[in-house]
């Protein structure tokens, strides 16, 4: 069976505040999502094209450098997910979007880890070289080889 994947892009909305402001919430606990899962923000420059990733996602996604550019960065996914989420990254480039996935990382051992990104974008312009900001969360759990987060019935 295959599992159930996530990949969604969505219009800005232009009234809402971009980037720190967008990531407060009224009810937010740090505690119960550390509880749950590490999380990390990432910054993409759209006009070099680099990505910089904090210390735990750098790790998590098996590179060696905190910069890289996102085919670098999708390495380590899922294959069957590249295409999807690369398509999802260049809609995002063009137009300020929000935008969210999900996939799995294979480690060495041939436990996978899976990955959920949010973010969103400010597509270049006569003001804005263009950027991205988002979060990377990874459950604290791994999957056992050939097992899925969910079935398709």
């Amino acid at each position: 069976m295959v599992g159930i994947s996530l990949f969604k892009i969505a219009k800005a909305n232009f009234a809402a505040p971009f980037a720190p402001g967008s990531l407060s919430f009224d009810s937010h606990d740090p505690d119960l999502l550390a509880q749950f899962c590490v999380s990390e923000g990432w910054t993409g420059d759209l006009s070099s094209g680099l990505i910089k990733l904090g210390q735990w996602s750098t790790m998590l996604h098996g590179l060696n450098s905190s910069e890289c550019g996102l085919l670098s960065l999708m390495h380590c996914y899922d294959a069957t997910d590249r295409a999807r989420i690369l398509d999802l990254f260049e809609r995002a480039s063009t137009a300020a979007s929000s935008f969210c996935y999900s996939t799995t990382t294979l480690g060495a051992n041939g436990h996978r880890q899976p990955i959920f990104c949010v973010g969103e974008s400010v597509a270049a312009d006569n003001h804005h070289a263009g950027s991205m900001v988002g979060v990377f969360l990874f459950p604290r759990f791994k999957l056992e080889p050939g097992s899925q987060l969910a079935a398709r019935q």
